[in-house]
């Protein structure tokens, strides 16, 4: 299956398949100097099947974990491409999950002014949404994703076969992504995750999904309106997530975050779908702490922060919070 986002120059195809990884030099333009980067979590096979398909590969492993997106990796990778002789005609290809894709797309951003960049997703959580888009950062100073840029890959091939390799906790946290995408603009699609019962329905979820992320990058590539929404659960999450320091995954923590801004029935059907795949709906954490991580957001705006709100399954509302406000939420994570 092939989806295509349109974005004019910045088009590219998304390659969804079984084995994908096996063929991917007939899909991509390896035949050049390819630098190829994974992480220490990710099974050594999947980066070394995408060299053997290479004409010059070159191999970058970065640590598993949030600490990666760092302004350390991100000169290491800079001094990988530049100490190979790596010019504009030359390309990386990430093989991993979030990290290593907003990692190596930022900084295939930035060498020599932009070459090219694949991406290929190995869990869930980027396959459903990190991997398409173009958004590419680094974490600096605490705050997530505050360093970065808007930069499109020439193509994003996802093997849903790799996800053999993930344990169960992986593959949820991977579909909190896609519960946040149907909770805000599919109804069907949240009615049809409610009643999944099978981890091998997950396919048919990614696909969805992604279609669901197309439309919105088509219409609003650069985050002043609509894509904003992408970031339901994200405020308050991001902010558990840095108090938290990797002891719960970045789904987890969207998890959390949507959980404070919805209410009544469509809240309790929400805790009911989050509680069934073992996502969780409460948890301890620093309070202060986590509210001056959310004070420092990327999506800070003046004395007030914009927050997506669900007050009805497959819709949304953006609202404008105060701190005061975005504390109150919070509290309500910490009660549970």
């Amino acid at each position: 299956m092939n989806i295509t986002v349109n974005l004019g120059i910045n088009s590219y195809d998304i390659v969804l398949d079984g084995g994908t990884l096996e063929r991917i030099g007939k899909e991509c333009n390896l035949n050049r100097k390819v630098l190829i980067v994974t992480d220490s979590g990710v099974p050594a096979e999947y980066a070394a099947m995408v060299g053997r398909q290479c004409k010059e590969p070159y191999f970058e492993v970065v640590e598993s974990g949030e600490a990666s997106k760092s302004l350390e990796n991100f000169a290491k990778l800079h001094r990988a491409l530049l100490n190979n002789g790596f010019n504009r005609k030359d390309c990386i290809v990430a093989v991993g999950g979030g990290v290593v894709g907003d990692l190596c797309g930022f900084v295939a951003s930035t060498y020599m002014r932009g070459i090219d960049f694949y991406n290929v997703p190995t869990t869930v959580l980027s396959q459903v949404d990190s991997s398409i888009g173009g958004k590419t950062a680094i974490d600096f100073e605490g705050v997530k994703n505050v360093v970065g840029t808007f930069y499109q890959p020439k193509k994003v091939i996802i093997d849903f076969d790799v996800l053999d390799s993930l344990e169960p906790r992986q593959v949820v946290n991977g579909l909190s992504e896609a519960i946040k995408m149907a909770f805000t603009f599919d109804k069907a699609l949240f009615e049809e995750i409610e009643n999944m019962n099978t981890f091998p329905e997950i396919f048919s979820i990614i696909a969805k999904s992604i279609l669901i992320k197309k439309d919105v990058v088509e219409k609003d590539e650069k985050e002043s309106g609509l894509r904003k929404v992408l970031n339901f659960g994200h405020t308050l999450g991001h902010g558990i997530e840095a108090q938290k320091e990797g002891e719960l995954l970045h789904g987890e923590c969207v998890a959390l975050g949507m959980t404070a801004m919805c209410e009544g029935q469509v809240r309790e059907r929400l805790l009911k779908v989050l509680k069934k795949f073992s996502l969780p709906t409460s948890c301890d954490f620093d309070y202060e702490k986590a509210l001056e991580f959310i004070t420092h957001d990327k999506k800070a705006n003046g004395s007030t922060i914009s927050a997506i709100v669900v007050n009805e399954i497959g819709t949304f509302e953006i609202v404008d919070m105060t701190r005061e406000e975005l504390g109150r939420r919070l509290k309500t994570i910490l009660e549970g």
